[in-house]
């Protein structure tokens, strides 16, 4: 019991204290001549570019919703679109406060109100999360492509600052080394009959891992899946980059350095709850690579994370207000009830 207690408080806690940690790093490197220049900037940012990125924000969200249901359809479950986007909505904004309890919640509204057997929801939210785990490893893999003299200059310039001469390229072909020998590894751990239970245990979960993208690839409607993936992506690029307009100075962005801050902002997201503290400060690194001054990166990167986070804030509450009226006059296989 207290050990599962102290697994669950650094599960939660972990995440939280390094945010707020990032958050008070973040600012306690700038300079006060930097402090005011990133309020000026915020000050001067033009807001219609913030308000026009929700747009593809909200599709990114209804498209997640669909796809939800693609994954459901195999298993015998037709859920109607609303309850589905309600609960994905509910999941983002508790992922905010506590970490990976967002899918949980999620499975949990939905099994309520649509009758879905909770442990099959959960199947079908692994699925999604490794197809977009997937894109987001394509991206990175595009990005270091398409920037690979950049990427090796910087590698190079902040090893070389600790630890002498050390080739950027040379880091790069090992960490490179490195993947391939854990993918090597984790196959030999996958095939291999283990008796130690740790191993089972890492075997069992490599397995399941395996069944969540064979079940993509076998579903009825994979194309709609697949589609609505790449779909909730792109969205998810445009949403970024309308914000570089809201600044004069970012508003002439190239798409490589666009697609670095991408790339940089969504390993963020997943380092924190909702990226707090680590989205600003992976926006700002992206964009000095380019020769962004460090206020306009910072600035924009907090204007970013902000208009975000409210916006899953106002859909998340909004869903949790309006789930039960929608389900009020509905029974239990799902059907309105129109009598």
């Amino acid at each position: 019991m207290i050990k599962k207690f102290a697994i669950s408080t650094l599960k939660i806690g972990l995440p939280l204290a390094l945010g707020g940690y990032l958050v008070w790093y973040f600012f306690s490197t700038l300079t006060p001549e930097e402090k005011d220049q990133i309020a000026e900037a915020v000050k001067a940012a033009n807001y219609w570019w913030v308000l026009l990125s929700a747009i593809p924000a909200v599709l990114s969200h209804v498209s997640r919703a669909y796809r939800w249901k693609y994954t459901l359809d195999p298993l015998g479950y037709k859920p109607d679109f609303w309850n589905s986007f309600f609960s994905v909505m509910i999941g983002y904004a508790v992922n905010l406060a506590i970490p990976r309890l967002g899918e949980i919640s999620r499975c949990g509204f939905m099994n309520r109100y649509n009758k879905i057997p909770f442990d099959k929801l959960v199947g079908t939210v692994i699925a999604e999360r490794l197809a977009d785990a997937i894109i987001l490893l394509v991206t990175i893999t595009a990005t270091v492509l398409i920037q690979y003299d950049l990427i090796s200059d910087f590698v190079n310039n902040l090893l070389s600052d600790k630890f002498g001469n050390i080739s950027g390229t040379f880091v790069l072909l090992v960490m490179a080394g490195l993947l391939v020998a854990g993918l090597v590894g984790l196959y030999l751990v996958y095939k291999i009959e283990w008796k130690n239970n740790v191993l089972i245990k890492i075997q069992g979960l490599i397995q399941n891992v395996i069944s969540g993208v064979a079940s993509i690839l076998t579903m009825k409607n994979k194309g709609w899946f697949l589609a609505h993936t790449f779909f909730i992506w792109l969205m998810y690029f445009f949403m970024l980059y309308f914000n570089f307009f809201a600044l004069e100075e970012t508003s002439s962005i190239s798409f490589s350095a666009a697609l670095t801050a991408f790339t940089l902002g969504g390993l963020a997201m997943a380092l924190t709850n909702g990226g707090i503290g680590a989205y600003p400060l992976a926006i700002q690194a992206a964009l000095a690579l380019y020769g962004f001054s460090e206020a306009a990166g910072g600035a924009l990167g907090w204007i970013m994370w902000i208009a975000q986070t409210l916006l899953i804030i106002v859909l998340g509450a909004g869903s949790m207000l309006l789930m039960p009226i929608y389900n009020k006059n509905k029974n239990f296989s799902g059907e309105v009830d129109n009598t």
